[in-house]
């Protein structure tokens, strides 16, 4: 954990999305293990990024770091579970990805997508998308289009419903009707929608008393992966934390699916771990 604060990567990113925040904890996952080291922190509307010593400097791009992503190709664990198979990043990340089957931390509380929704489908052509050159910038999280299907690219792929941007768009209480109802396709963000996957692996927002209501905190110094965790749920109260607040909302009449809301930031009242910084 270092004091001093010079980023080699910085990347655009509105903490209010729950999405986006934990898509900057996927990039911080990813680098480190790339890397083999780095450290992350916060700043207003930016998240840093950098390598620890021992790393070419020519690696420590974000561009070397999305495009070694985009390269790998990702591996369902269980071929008889299409929708909810774990999913194995292969070298050099070696990372298994599993937590919506967490029922006993409560990892399952997070699952956005369900039903006919293939979760190794939607993280395959989420991850496919990021070698393009506009994915490779400070703007990566910001990108939106409509996704195909890598392996039938005449089909479009709805996305897992993380980012709040695409989450208020679909919500029949916030527009009148059920997009899902009437097969409405729209942009996706899918950078944030595959970094978000990978991050709350490890990065998981802890939970209220009110039911699919969750709390995460951005932190203001530089922190290595395997430390950053605990100033996610609140526990680092010196690493300058702001907390927010968001709901897992059911966004059909039926209430299976969900989606990621924009969250809203936590005060002293809200939060006794609550820090401004």
């Amino acid at each position: 954990m270092s004091q001093t604060a010079e980023p080699s990567i910085t990347v655009r990113v509105d903490p209010a999305n729950p999405g986006q925040f934990f898509a900057c904890c996927g990039l911080l996952e990813l680098a480190d293990r790339l890397w083999k080291g780095a450290e992350g922190w916060f700043r207003e509307s930016a998240f840093s990024l950098r390598a620890l010593d021992g790393v070419d400097e020519a690696e420590r791009s974000l561009g070397g770091l999305v495009r070694t992503v985009a390269e790998v190709s990702p591996r369902a664990v269980d071929l008889e579970d299409e929708y909810s198979s774990p999913i194995d990043i292969p070298v050099p990340f070696e990372l298994r990805l599993d937590w919506w089957k967490d029922d006993r931390a409560g990892g399952d509380r997070l699952k956005a997508w369900a039903g006919s929704m293939r979760g190794f489908r939607i993280a395959c052509a989420m991850q496919s998308v990021l070698n393009r050159e506009e994915l490779q910038t400070a703007a990566l999280l910001d990108c939106a289009e409509v996704v195909y299907d890598p392996a039938e690219p005449d089909n479009k792929v709805e996305p897992f419903y993380f980012d709040a941007r695409r989450g208020s768009n679909a919500r029949p209480i916030d527009i009148g009707f059920s997009p899902d109802a009437l097969k409405m396709e729209s942009l996706a963000y899918p950078a944030v929608e595959f970094l978000c996957l990978v991050g709350i692996q490890r990065f998981r927002p802890s939970a209220t008393e009110t039911p699919r209501m969750f709390k995460y905190h951005t932190w203001a110094i530089p922190l290595e992966a395997c430390i950053a965790p605990l100033a996610v749920c609140g526990v680092l109260t010196h690493a300058g934390l702001r907390g927010f607040r968001f709901e897992n909302a059911f966004r059909t009449d039926q209430r299976k699916h969900k989606a990621f809301t924009t969250a809203t930031a936590l005060g002293r009242e809200d939060d006794d771990r609550f820090e401004k910084v």
